[in-house]
């Protein structure tokens, strides 16, 4: 029987890695939506050429990789050039991410990604899990992670959904608000529902 398709979402600094490695951890195939982004800009790609001619050749870098900071800094200031980045790259992303889900042989498979909501990616997935958390502590962490500072991490938030607009979609939400290891027992226990669920749905 083919596989159903969890949608795993959240902010940035949620921990919605974290808790996407104990899914992998116990056995569940898992994409991600980030490293589908990578693999379609690797080079040889014809979209990272693409992406040199529309933006110059200082978003790569000396060895012919995308300089994903400096791509990010250009798009973040200018909504227009990451609409013009998004509809280059979504079809591509989305395309990367249905091969890799086709082989998944567990019962079912997760699509890890900060933009479920934000693109049409959610419609390739039966349930949505949001990990949510409050957003003075999704600052803290992800100021933290990334060594970045707050204007950053702000812009980073209001370019994603809003916390609203992703609870609106879930169907579970698992508040990370604490340590590792109750979030680690929450998947579990979540892992254990979704082993009885046909469909996505009880």
């Amino acid at each position: 029987m083919k596989p159903w398709i969890l949608g795993l979402t959240g902010g940035i600094g949620s921990g919605k890695s974290a808790a996407a490695q104990h899914f992998r951890a116990l056995g569940v195939h898992l994409v991600d939506a980030d490293d589908a982004a990578r693999w379609v800009v690797e080079p040889g790609r014809p979209v990272l050429a693409e992406i040199a001619a529309h933006f110059g050749v200082e978003v790569l870098q000396p060895d012919g990789r995308l300089d994903r900071a400096a791509l990010r800094a250009r798009v973040f200031e200018n909504a227009e050039e990451r609409r013009w980045l998004e509809r280059l790259l979504h079809p591509l992303i989305r395309q990367e991410i249905r091969s890799y889900l086709e082989c998944a042989s567990s019962p079912y498979a997760i699509l890890v990604s900060p933009l479920l909501v934000e693109t049409d990616q959610h419609t390739m997935t039966q349930r949505i899990l949001v990990i949510d958390v409050p957003e003075s502590l999704q600052l803290e962490r992800a100021m933290q992670r990334d060594q970045a500072d707050r204007k950053q991490v702000e812009a980073i938030i209001k370019a994603q959904a809003s916390r609203e607009e992703r609870l609106r979609h879930a169907d579970d939400v698992l508040v990370n608000d604490r340590d590792l290891s109750w979030l680690q027992g929450e998947v579990e226990r979540l892992h254990r529902f979704y082993l009885t669920l046909r469909g996505g749905q009880p």
